[in-house]
């Protein structure tokens, strides 16, 4: 989607965090490897992943603001300032939707864009993970670059809804931790039913409200939504990547072959219907997959 003229941003609402040294044998050049279980996760890397990034010395990092933001062009043409952008929008959405359709307060989570590896209250994490959501320290960790990896190794365009799917989908996770969901799956298991799965469909389906209400969400400060409307190649693009990241996918492309019983994050298709069902029906009670009899 693309920001409007007139809005404004919080340069401190984003922390950048640079400076620490990735592990030797690591970085973007093994994501994909990560991305096969790790995609959109809720936690750094597995054993097995970090085992296969070696080891390695950090050295200490800094942390700013996300500074040369200010405008809706700089949020239109720099992945880092989108990811800021889309925050905010995501705040003013669900500051207002989360306590009507709960009853529930909305709290902002915590935003890092890091490089290369980040410590978080889950752990530390590299760039191969993926961008996350930690609940232990309620905040969501992206390493740009990552969008790169979606053009170059998943054949997706990641442009500007795909990349802010993302981004809603981690900020779903928080949501689910705000209402209590996340504290209660078991997030460990894996299957085509399985609570890992259901987690991160809620999270799509969340990403899909958050979506379908953008254009039309006011801006307190500015009296006009922050976005205009979905175009139909945007919505397309944003379908695209959450199909390139289905389970089955990501299982045909490694293995050759799909096995539901190891599903942790939920099929092509489903991620999809997960996303759409936000998108069209703006209802929370159902977009909670824990519920669901059908995953679709």
């Amino acid at each position: 989607m693309t920001f409007q003229d007139g809005g404004s941003f919080d340069s401190n609402r984003v922390k950048k965090r640079s400076g620490g040294k990735i592990a030797a044998g690591g970085g973007i050049g093994v994501i994909a490897i990560a991305l096969l279980s790790q995609f959109i996760d809720l936690g750094p890397l597995t054993p097995l992943i970090q085992q296969l990034l070696g080891g390695g010395s950090s050295t200490p990092s800094t942390e700013t603001g996300l500074e040369g933001c200010e405008t809706a062009e700089d949020a239109n043409t720099k992945d880092e300032c989108r990811y800021g952008w889309t925050l905010e929008s995501l705040d003013t959405y669900w500051a207002t939707a989360l306590p009507q359709q709960t009853g529930i307060k909305y709290t902002a989570p915590g935003a890092v864009s890091f490089e290369n590896q980040v410590s978080t209250a889950c752990g530390s994490a590299t760039s191969a993970s993926g961008p996350f959501y930690c609940p232990g320290d309620q905040t969501v960790y992206i390493d740009v670059a990552f969008y790169d990896v979606l053009r170059s190794q998943f054949g997706t365009s990641a442009g500007p809804l795909a990349q802010q799917y993302i981004i809603a989908h981690e900020v779903g996770h928080h949501i689910e931790n705000l209402t209590g969901l996340l504290a209660k799956a078991q997030r460990q298991g894996t299957g085509p039913e399985s609570d890992s799965v259901r987690t991160e469909l809620m999270a799509d389906c969340l990403a899909g409200m958050w979506a379908g209400a953008a254009a039309t969400t006011i801006n307190p400060e500015t009296g006009k939504p922050d976005l205009e409307p979905i175009t139909e190649a945007q919505l397309r693009d944003a379908l695209d990547a959450a199909a390139a990241v289905g389970d089955d996918r990501i299982q045909q492309a490694q293995t050759g072959q799909v096995n539901p019983h190891a599903f942790t994050h939920g099929s092509a298709a489903q991620r999809q219907k997960w996303f759409m069902n936000g998108y069209q029906n703006q209802d929370i009670n159902k977009c909670n997959a824990f519920a669901a009899k059908d995953l679709g």
